[in-house]
């Protein structure tokens, strides 16, 4: 008996690896060598792509508390991370070549994963199956999956620049919400006349954009509401201001009357000290967007604290088909594991393949697979992605908002946030006997 796991970054490595230590052979397929990505540089396995930082690794963190619940189940990265980390504050970070070196060679010496370097463009029946191919998932494997799941695989985002609050020219914005809808400081509204508005559109749709070689900027396959703005222009001149730059249900109070458009400012954090520029998802180059979005008047002197960017970002519409367990509700001997299933950032990623491992084995010996209490980091991430009543589903990080609610009001953060990670690892406790064992 075997069990098939595809790619080898931080979930599938997870995945083999809590396979193989409970008994069971796996077979680890990893494209490379045999075929890298431009993104890869190593032929190393659990690669990291961008930063190096895993985040926060005090407990009472989400991110933080995620990274112990996976030590205390015996998470192979966790491990590693911690052998190979470097200086970096409160954050752990590590030494991304030696931590990759590091955990191919725990892979490899285990006897019962076999890795194959091949690329997969089916899906395996021959035994159940962890896809753990992450956002970089190549393009004939990509169309299996998006024909298996209706073709709800959705492939790539966009996010929108931030800027600081403080850069804002309020002179020339006001606070509102549509309808006076959610309380009147909500959004932060920057309005337009009719020639800025033009002016604007002008600029917009003649700037330049950031080179992609892995996705059609000029038609690129995201979800509607994540269209990048000068894609959105280019449809015609007013498509923006009956989208994200409508101004219906807003009367500018220095006015009186209703603006020819309005870009509507977001907050970002509950301080207050960055907003979101709502619908903007953008791929122009940095500097044009300065420039660009700089015309609209209360963004003429606007600090970027990031710059919008479009990026490859494979994943499920896992409400829709998964269960908490990560297994395909319609193929329960078929998982799935990583970014893929809407999870974002490494740690939570590493995490669901960890989970998908364990319940793989418990399936093939014929046990019932397990979720992790909801009270746990771990248990929350799986509940969300596979919750059908969540709506435009979007990939979601470790955070204190997923999990319930204490029982007590506690308005100090970090007492809050030390309850929760008390609550969670009390929760784990009980449980830890049977994920380690399998029975």
């Amino acid at each position: 008996m075997y069990v098939n796991v595809l790619g080898a970054g931080l979930a599938g490595c997870e995945a083999a690896w809590q396979i193989a230590k409970r008994g069971v052979n796996v077979r680890l397929y990893e494209m490379k060598p045999h075929k890298m990505t431009p993104a890869h540089k190593s032929t190393d396995l659990c690669e990291l792509i961008c930063s190096n930082s895993l985040k926060a690794n005090r407990v009472e963190s989400a991110a933080g508390l995620l990274k112990e619940e996976m030590r205390r189940i015996g998470s192979l990265l966790m491990q590693c991370a911690d052998k190979c980390s470097v200086p970096a504050g409160g954050a752990l970070a590590v030494d991304r070549n030696r931590f990759s070196a590091m955990v191919t060679e725990h892979i490899k010496n285990e006897p019962l994963i076999e890795l194959i370097s091949r690329e997969i463009t089916e899906l395996p029946d021959d035994a159940i199956t962890v896809v753990a191919t992450g956002p970089l998932t190549s393009d004939a494997l990509a169309e299996k999956i998006s024909e298996l799941c209706g073709n709800s695989l959705h492939f790539f985002d966009a996010a929108a620049p931030i800027v600081e609050a403080e850069s804002i020219d309020m002179d020339c914005a006001f606070t509102a919400s549509r309808y006076d809808k959610g309380g009147d400081d909500a959004y932060i509204n920057c309005p337009m006349n009719k020639e800025e508005y033009e002016n604007f559109h002008a600029a917009l749709v003649s700037a330049e954009r950031a080179p992609r070689h892995d996705v059609d900027v000029q038609n690129p396959k995201v979800y509607e509401g994540c269209m990048p703005i000068e894609i959105l222009a280019q449809r015609g001149l007013d498509t923006m201001r009956f989208g994200p730059m409508k101004p219906v249900g807003l009367r500018d109070p220095k006015t009186g009357h209703r603006p020819w458009a309005v870009l509507q400012l977001r907050s970002e954090n509950e301080a207050r000290t960055m907003y979101n520029l709502v619908g903007f998802q953008t791929n122009l180059k940095f500097p044009e967007q300065k420039r660009v979005f700089g015309m609209i008047p209360a963004l003429k002197n606007a600090e970027f604290v990031r710059y919008g960017v479009m990026h490859r970002n494979t994943f499920l519409d896992s409400p829709r088909l998964l269960d908490s367990d990560y297994s395909m509700r319609s193929r329960p001997q078929l998982f799935f594991a990583g970014q893929m299933t809407g999870v974002e950032g490494y740690m939570e990623s590493a995490s669901s393949g960890m989970m998908a491992g364990i319940n793989a084995v418990r399936r093939l010996n014929g046990l019932p697979t397990i979720t992790l209490p909801p009270e746990t980091m771990i248990g929350s991430l799986s509940r969300y992605i596979s919750d059908s009543t969540v709506k435009d589903f979007q990939p979601m990080g470790a955070n204190l908002g997923i999990l319930p609610p204490l029982d007590e009001q506690i308005r100090d953060k970090k007492t809050r946030a030390a309850k929760h990670a008390q609550r969670s690892l009390e929760a784990l406790e009980a449980l830890l006997e049977i994920i380690k064992t399998g029975e």
